[in-house]
């Protein structure tokens, strides 16, 4: 048996493996083709399977094995239905919550993701997808963080981390990027309607933004 820690651990490095694409949706987990990617016994690996296997990131066959949970449009949509409604609710305390300690949060993410595209110039398409993604959610994150709803946030942020097995396989990264560019404008307006206390436009564009990464999202899982 192992130790829980260890458990954990490798739940943790199995389960950003998936996020990132490492382990592709619907690939097989050999226990010891992981114990050598991980430099652990079975023991830790069999354990975490089952934690991640509740965590719906990895599904069992009986007599048959482990795989990486599939992608599906199914599963897409409920985890933007599920975005949206929370990402309203806490935008909404943001607004009436904010100080001046969140506008400063949310306006240097901001600079940093609208700057992202320029500098990552000369880098291969994998750099620049990675930093948009970790820039992106901070974005969003900072814009949510002021509503002082601690367990409504961490969900919004876990279904934030579903997304990223979406990002990371299924784009069409020189076409995603195209969109990046495209898609900094309405960062900027969610932005100022928030700082302006313009609840109605600033959900109105958040609900915009989120139908379109939806619906660009679906368009690569289809093809």
């Amino acid at each position: 048996m192992s130790s829980p820690t260890l458990t954990d651990k490798v739940s943790k490095m199995i389960r950003q493996d998936i996020l990132t694409g490492q382990l592709l949706p619907g690939q097989k987990l050999v226990v010891a083709d992981l114990k050598s990617r991980y430099a652990v016994g079975a023991s830790p690996i069999r354990e975490a399977l089952v934690q991640l296997s509740s965590d719906k990131y990895v599904k069992f066959k009986p007599q048959k094995g482990c795989w990486v949970s599939p992608v599906s449009v199914d599963e897409l949509t409920e985890i933007f239905e599920s975005l949206r409604i929370i990402g309203r609710f806490l935008l909404e305390k943001s607004i009436q919550s904010g100080n001046e300690d969140w506008e400063l949060k949310v306006l240097t993410s901001y600079h940093k993701l609208s700057r992202s595209l320029q500098s990552s110039q000369g880098q291969d398409l994998d750099i620049k997808l990675n930093e948009w993604d970790e820039l992106h959610r901070q974005f969003h994150s900072s814009l949510l963080s002021g509503s002082n709803s601690t367990i409504m946030f961490h969900f919004y942020l876990d279904l934030i981390d579903q997304l990223k097995r979406y990002d990371y396989i299924l784009l069409n990264k020189e076409s995603i990027y195209i969109e990046h560019a495209k898609v900094i404008e309405d960062h900027e307006i969610i932005m100022k309607a928030a700082f302006s206390g313009d609840t109605e436009k600033a959900l109105e564009k958040l609900d915009a933004h989120s139908t379109n990464t939806l619906e660009l999202l679906k368009k690569f899982i289809n093809n």
